[in-house]
């Protein structure tokens, strides 16, 4: 059957628009309470800890609700309609704290804020997700639309971490959340009218909680995938939220020009995601996805001993060509374990298990929330009022030698996952 006009362009610009706003949420957090705010590096870390654990409550939840859901408009449009206004509304209030707050009620308000933007998220995400092994059938069809989804996420990442810091310098962080969250929540809600979601037969077996959640813990291969994504988006979500304190305290260059060095990444990544989705056509997924984390690992070497906008900004080159890799092969090994739980329980649960894969991945929260008690620990950095006696170093240790660890343990995870040879989809009813 031919497949409907525009289908990869209008599911792939869905990422566009689910990373406009998480971006600058996730990047700029620290930067913007700890540094301009006066939270303490110690509440941040906080602040993190306590989200991880309530992300691990919600996300099957979401993922579960979402499998069983049944509508005329299917089973992930109704949460992405409903989850994007709301996203949106607390994304741009946790950037516009009021001015009288400090002390514990900054710290309260960036806790609610930082929660209800992040579980939303959750909601968006895990149904975007739970799309794209049900849209697209075929490795090649995946492997097309998955380039193309991630180059529209990081084009949203210039815009949302490259561009944000001149952005902001004009606007202000209300107005630039303001900006982000249109355009964003815009982007969203024409994928989810635009994207024609299989339908669901009467015949069809609604996923049962437990049972689902009993599936997930016996299935080795969920876990291993999901700890290897872990490491790998702790340590990417570390730099992002560290590169602006290696701009300020450790190169001592304008806070401005953190824009050339996220563009450093992100614009090499562009150019290279078709090149490591040809390899993956070449030479299969699995070796292709732990040459990515290898690249990825090895890039924080050189970065560590950069001391000037250039060398910082070649270091920064080498991240990105690694990012790319992983991010064209990670999605690819999560609709693997999607397609053999299909074809194993003959239940269609991408919901819970995208959502469960999203969880693995925002443990990542752990990791930033110790590195960033560790900096304080060993540095003294508390805050941007006090960043202690060696600041330099502690923004050092943040971008570069915490994540090379993090990779190194990532790419050791994925050493323990395989999948068979030619292992076809599960048929389930083509769009019409």
């Amino acid at each position: 059957m031919k497949e409907p006009r525009f289908k990869s362009f209008n599911y792939a610009v869905g990422m566009f628009g689910t990373s406009i706003p998480i971006n600058m949420f996730k990047t700029y957090a620290a930067i913007y309470y700890v540094d301009r705010l006066g939270l303490t590096t110690v509440q941040l870390s906080i602040i993190l800890f306590v989200y991880t654990f309530i992300d691990a409550i919600d996300n099957p939840v979401y993922g579960f609700l979402s499998d069983r859901t049944r509508s005329r408009w299917g089973r992930r449009r109704p949460w992405l309609v409903i989850g994007t206004p709301l996203l949106i509304l607390c994304f741009i209030a946790f950037y516009s704290t009021p001015a009288f707050l400090a002390g514990n009620t900054l710290f309260a308000y960036a806790m609610l804020f930082y929660i209800l933007t992040g579980t939303l998220d959750s909601v968006i995400n895990a149904n975007y997700g739970a799309l794209f092994p049900e849209l697209f059938r075929t490795d090649a069809s995946r492997a097309k639309t998955n380039a193309m989804r991630q180059a529209f996420q990081l084009v949203a990442m210039i815009i949302s971490i490259a561009l944000t810091p001149l952005v902001t310098g004009a606007i202000g962080y209300a107005w630039t959340a303001i900006l982000y969250g249109l355009l964003g929540g815009g982007v969203i809600l024409y994928m989810a009218f635009t994207s024609r979601e299989v339908e669901i037969r009467d015949e069809e077996e609604k996923p049962k909680f437990w049972d689902s959640l009993k599936n997930l813990a016996a299935n080795r291969k969920f876990w291993l995938a999901g700890f290897t994504n872990a490491f790998y988006s702790a340590a990417m979500s570390l730099v992002l939220a560290s590169l602006p304190f290696f701009v300020k305290y450790t190169l001592q260059i304008p806070d401005g020009q953190s824009t050339i060095l996220f563009a450093s990444v992100l614009i090499i990544a562009i150019a290279c995601v078709s090149v490591w989705a040809f390899w993956v056509r070449k030479y299969s997924l699995i070796p292709v996805w732990r040459a990515a984390l290898a690249t990825l690992a090895v890039a924080f070497i050189p970065l560590y001993f950069a001391n000037s906008l250039v060398t910082a900004a070649v270091g920064s080159a080498l991240v990105g060509f690694g990012f790319a890799g992983v991010i064209t092969t990670m999605d690819l090994i999560g609709a693997r374990i999607m397609d053999e739980d299909t074809r194993k329980h003959n239940l269609r649960r991408e919901g819970i298990i995208s959502n469960a894969l999203g969880f693995m991945n925002r443990l990542n929260g752990l990791f930033t929330s110790l590195a960033f008690y560790l900096i304080f620990v060993i540095f003294g950095f508390e805050s941007g009022l006090n960043p202690g006696t060696d600041p330099a170093n502690a923004s050092r240790f943040l971008l570069t030698v915490f994540p090379l660890v993090l990779m190194v343990i990532s790419f050791g995870f994925s050493f323990l996952v395989n999948f068979g040879i030619d292992e076809a989809a599960p048929a389930i009813p083509a769009v019409e």
